[in-house]
């Protein structure tokens, strides 16, 4: 989050032990002198026995679990929504190597500007245009 950079790795299965492995290396990869900060959801993989002793005996990676049903609060998500809609939408895919190519691809080029989601939400409900002015705007066909 601090930096807005991702990390792409082929996990071929979502379970403890592959995130674990994973965790490993993003714990090689980030400067010693660093904290790591995990923001997850309560997928099996992130919550399990294996992966929350994991996690314990490595104090330096916090994890920080979103609500239920709140997969909006996890930056990450943003970042899915990109990839979505930039590559895998309408994409066409040879092999499931070419497919790990175009995500690692967009993950590299990503990487390149990338800064970190800025929330903006103060608590107060949105302001929007008053009625007549969005009426004003709207198409004349029929819906």
């Amino acid at each position: 989050m601090h930096t807005g950079q991702v990390v792409v790795e082929e996990l071929p299965r979502n379970d403890s032990a592959h995130f674990i492995r994973f965790l490993a290396r993003l714990e090689r990869c980030v400067l010693a002198d660093l904290t790591i900060h995990l923001v997850l959801d309560n997928g099996s993989s992130h919550t399990s026995e294996a992966t929350r002793a994991w996690l314990k005996r490595h104090p330096r990676i916090v994890a920080h679990y979103t609500p239920k049903h709140a997969s909006w609060l996890n930056q990450v998500e943003i970042y899915f929504s990109l990839l979505a809609r930039a590559v895998l939408r309408h994409g066409d895919f040879a092999s499931r190597t070419d497919l790990l190519d175009k995500v690692t691809d967009f993950a590299i080029v990503h990487n390149e500007t990338a800064c970190p989601f800025r929330w903006n939400y103060d608590g107060r409900p949105r302001q929007t245009e008053d009625d007549d002015a969005v009426a004003a705007k709207e198409p004349c066909h029929a819906r």
